[in-house]
């Protein structure tokens, strides 16, 4: 009896001791971004939130670098971060880093929001891909919508709305002191332990409870974007997607007008596979593809039909209107350069007609070698034909049947033909 009442206290100690030891974990998750605000980086840095959560780490700070980025995307770590359950920290970093555009709003959505001596922020007036200006409708569309949503962020973080809204409206920089004396940032820390030694005992209100830092003799977990975010992020670039997307017509196009290659079909495969990966992550407008894809397909018929050009111009159109329509206005920052659409349509128009023009040459020319190429021409009647008979032609003997009686020893032009048979008629007056 003692010994089982003893294996139940064992056990009663071990299920209260457990949930102590895994949530007395001192434990800081830093993650790094230095690149752009992208699907990609969003599902990396959502990625660890959760773990940062569901592994019970004291906080999670990320080190951030970025010139900007997409709007879905910036939204979509600010939903991660509002809903953490635990500490984010955004600490810009190294010294020469910046946090542009997205990357404000990133910053004073945070819980604490941190900058290292050298580093800026600010410049968040939306632009499209290329950072040029959008259209007067469209700027002020737009600016108006982010004006609204950086002045609940730093509401919600207590801090300068006013700085914020200039940083949107009129694209306003200023270094990590100025946004500490400006209440944009809570803390100027030269790195990660001195950053850990100021958060030390710092009071941080989450879902409307006080929380209390214990950064002191904190471990740090660092994780760096591996080689698959890395790729992923390549890959997924509005630009690179595009020229995806047309490498794989080249290449399906050209394995499928040329049988045997392997390669160019093997590559088109695969980028068209990619491109339609980064597609699904991207707010493509699908008509913009169906568009593109019209193009090429009148590129083809260019060679088949004489239309003087005008398929040629129509295509051009077609994939030009479709490649400027692959992405919405309402994402600036998804837009293809016109220095990438102009080359990528002419060079395809080029590529479409040449190679299809060369196909359909050789498929049109007559026959060198075989029977076919005999058709046309002429041989000897070696017996009578009518429904049988037998010619010589090319030092060969060849069964032969003709609609017309042919005496042996006539001259006889073939027709076509049938198996192993020809068909014959006579030839009259040594013509056609």
């Amino acid at each position: 009896m003692k010994t089982l009442w003893y294996k139940f206290i064992i056990l009663l100690f071990l299920i209260l001791a457990i949930p102590a030891v895994v949530f007395a974990k001192n434990d800081i998750l830093v993650v790094s971004v230095n690149d752009m605000i992208s699907p990609v980086s969003a599902e990396f840095i959502q990625s660890n939130i959760q773990r940062a959560n569901i592994e019970r780490f004291t906080a999670i700070i990320i080190k951030l670098d970025t010139p900007g980025g997409l709007d879905s995307s910036m939204r979509s770590i600010i939903k991660d971060i509002n809903q953490s359950l635990i500490p984010v920290i955004v600490y810009v970093n190294p010294s020469g880093a910046h946090a542009a555009s997205a990357g404000v709003f990133i910053t004073m959505a945070a819980h604490v929001a941190a900058m290292t001596p050298g580093t800026n922020i600010g410049a968040a007036h939306p632009v499209n891909s290329n950072g040029q200006n959008l259209d007067s409708t469209m700027k002020e569309k737009v600016t108006n919508d982010m004006a609204a949503f950086i002045k609940s962020i730093a509401i919600k973080r207590g801090r300068n709305e006013v700085w914020g809204q200039e940083a949107v409206r009129n694209s306003v920089s200023i270094t990590e002191k100025d946004a500490l004396t400006q209440h944009v940032i809570d803390i100027i820390a030269n790195n990660i332990d001195d950053l850990l030694t100021q958060l030390n005992g710092r009071v941080i209100t989450i879902n409307d409870k006080p929380i209390t830092l214990n950064t002191k003799d904190a471990k740090i977990v660092n994780v760096e974007m591996g080689l698959r975010y890395k790729i992923l992020g390549i890959i997924t670039n509005p630009s690179v997607a595009y020229i995806l997307m047309l490498l794989g017509f080249y290449g399906l196009y050209f394995e499928f007008t040329s049988p045997g290659a392997i390669f160019p079909g093997v590559m088109g495969s695969i980028s068209i596979i990619l491109a339609f990966y980064a597609f699904q992550t991207l707010p493509v407008n699908i008509a913009g593809v169906f568009l593109i894809i019209i193009g090429i397909i009148l590129f083809i018929l260019e060679v088949t039909i004489i239309s003087h050009g005008i398929l040629t111009i129509g295509g051009i159109i077609s994939m030009m209107i479709g490649s400027l329509m692959l992405f919405p206005d309402s994402e600036p920052f998804y837009k293809i350069s016109l220095g990438i659409i102009i080359p990528a349509v002419f060079i395809t128009a080029l590529y479409f007609i040449l190679t299809f023009r060369l196909v359909y040459k050789a498929w049109k020319r007559k026959p060198i070698t075989g029977i076919e190429a005999y058709i046309g021409k002429t041989a000897s009647a070696k017996t009578d034909i009518f429904k049988n008979g037998t010619i010589m032609m090319q030092g060969e003997l060849w069964s032969a049947w003709s609609d017309e009686f042919i005496e042996k020893g006539s001259q006889v032009i073939i027709l076509e033909r049938n198996g192993l048979k020809v068909k014959v008629r006579a030839k009259l007056n040594n013509n056609l």
